[in-house]
């Protein structure tokens, strides 16, 4: 094979030093090619950027403030923004330099290219420093101040408990639909949202509506009106109202409306809420939906809610065949629960006590689930008193005696074992005007003389949590820690630490052994757990992170 020599290169000496190069339109080396062109010439090697403490946001220019992580390609495009004159180069690569947290500098190291001469490129890393200044963005600012919020969104539902608060906050939390709060502030019969515009008002008004069966209403108060741009300054009110039936509760339709509704038998329970009503006919397990405008054109109240229910025990199930998804068709005998129970010092027989040792026939839809010698709660219609005329229109064979609800688990609720799970709170404001308890979250500051019934009401909300698989995944739970009951988490004696606006507060509630005193099981008898008990599994639980603000002050 031919050896074919390569072509010689031809080479001149820099203009500059004599150094042999490679011919160029300069006749200069690299070197003095930079020494005599500059190409960072007019870009900035010192810049500031703005950090406000409180949201914990970067100003990005102009007027955007915007959450960016340390060393994160949001912070950078922050950086990069603030230099004026990199228009004029080919950036080719950026990068953060490593520089301590608490020295409020950033530096970033930047590689360009420009070309100085007629086909002459040159190239150049060079580094830019940025001072952090703290300052406040706009809503900061407006949040330091008093009374500078524009809407209100005000949420009520008449009721004697706040269950359903209990479960909207978890589902606010888990759609993050309290990102644009300013405040949160608890009254009488529900919670107060303030926003800073009024787009973010109609933002949650939109989601409550697409949550829980409501109506609402807007109104707006003029505050100042300039005359001379034709201009006005308002403040908005939306005034949201929830529909005063929730899950469990036992109803009576209206006879007018309980034709309309697929002719269901007017006496029904409250079987699931979301953006309407679900109804349930326990004797034929006839399903209706109530939607919010139907009902708001004939509004009616419960009969009765969770905290009139009254334990049962279940001597006889026989299933009838007919089923309607989880729900099977059964017919039941059942007793008071500790009827048949021998008592040392019986002076006679009352109506009381004759009652208690009936048995009682009845048609429920838990056939699926419930087993001879179970526990029960439903409503004890033989002995109760309503103030309803629709009730009372009712024919007395169509009216039971009784009405199952759901299957109850006394046992193991004696043992008062500790939960594997626990919920996230929005975080409440300490010092708030008119805070007189140190309840959980939102929900609870009010409580006051009547804290004991908000401790009631979370406690029932927990325990329909654990025993209600579609309502458990409606909502967001985390794995316990092995913390101290209660601390920072303003219960028995804790102190509450004080975090930023939109942090979360972790209940440790859940985790709370329930107070209400239960009655001991005989000496020497060991009660076992309910085999069906529904324990959550570890597969529903999600893991904390440090961004959630779950640290407790040491």
């Amino acid at each position: 094979m031919e050896f074919v020599p390569a072509p010689a290169v031809h080479r001149v000496l820099c203009a500059d030093c004599g150094t042999p190069i490679v011919p160029n339109s300069a006749n200069l080396c690299v070197a003095c090619l930079r020494n005599t062109v500059d190409i960072t010439e007019g870009i900035p090697k010192q810049a500031s950027v703005s950090y406000c403490r409180n949201c914990e946001r970067f100003l990005s220019p102009p007027s955007t403030w915007t959450i960016a992580r340390p060393e994160s390609q949001e912070l950078l495009a922050i950086c990069l923004k603030k230099l004026k004159g990199l228009n004029k180069v080919r950036l080719t690569e950026a990068h953060f330099i490593w520089t301590e947290p608490h020295s409020k500098r950033l530096r970033v190291s930047l590689t360009i290219q420009k070309e100085v001469l007629t086909s002459t490129i040159l190239e150049q890393v060079f580094e830019i420093e940025y001072l952090v200044q703290y300052g406040q963005c706009p809503d900061c600012t407006k949040l330091a101040a008093k009374n500078t919020w524009k809407a209100l969104v005000q949420v009520r539902q008449k009721v004697p408990h706040k269950r359903t608060f209990l479960f909207l906050e978890q589902l606010i939390l888990k759609h993050g639909a309290q990102k644009d709060t300013i405040s949160v502030k608890e009254v009488k019969d529900g919670l107060d949202f303030f926003y800073s515009q009024r787009s973010h008002a109609q933002k949650m008004v939109e989601f409550l509506n697409g949550v829980v069966p409501v109506r609402s209403k807007s109104s707006e108060q003029l505050l100042s009106t300039d005359t001379h741009t034709n201009t006005a300054n308002f403040k908005y009110t939306y005034s949201v109202e929830i529909i005063p039936i929730c899950k469990d509760d036992l109803v009576c339709i209206p006879p007018k409306l309980a034709r309309q509704m697929s002719n269901i038998s007017p006496l029904t329970i409250c079987v699931r809420v979301g953006n309407s009503l679900h109804l349930l006919d326990p004797a034929t397990l006839q399903v209706s939906e109530l939607t919010s405008p139907v009902y708001w054109r004939s509004p009616f109240e419960s009969l009765a809610s969770v905290t009139d229910l009254v334990e049962f025990t279940v001597l006889d199930v026989e299933p009838s065949g007919t089923t309607r998804g989880k729900w099977v068709l059964a017919d039941a005998q059942v007793a008071l629960s500790g009827a048949f129970r021998s008592h040392a010092d019986e002076d006679g027989m009352d109506y009381e006590s004759a009652t208690s040792s009936q048995i009682f026939h009845t048609r429920t839809h838990l056939g699926g689930i419930l087993q001879p010698g179970d526990t029960a709660m439903g409503y004890f219609l033989t002995n109760a008193n309503f103030n309803s005329d629709d009730f009372a229109a009712l024919p007395s064979h169509r009216v039971p005696d009784i009405v199952l609800v759901k299957k109850a688990y006394p046992n193991r609720r004696k043992k008062n074992k500790p939960r594997a799970w626990r919920l996230r709170t929005i975080a409440k404001e300490e010092g708030e005007e008119g805070e007189t308890g140190g309840g959980r979250g939102v929900v609870g500051r009010m409580g006051g003389r009547d804290q004991k019934k908000v401790e009631e009401d979370y406690e029932l909300f927990l325990r329909d949590l654990e025993e209600d698989e579609e309502m458990r995944g409606a909502v967001n739970l985390y794995r316990a820690k092995n913390d101290r009951p209660g601390a920072g988490s303003g219960l028995a004696g804790g102190k509450t630490r004080r975090k930023p606006q939109h942090a979360m507060d972790v209940d440790e509630g859940a985790m709370e052994q329930d107070e209400a005193p239960q009655a001991a099981a005989p000496e020497g008898v060991e009660e076992e757990d309910e085999p069906d008990f529904p324990d959550v599994k570890l597969d529903e639980l999600l893991e904390d992170f440090d961004e959630m603000t779950l640290e407790e002050n040491a």
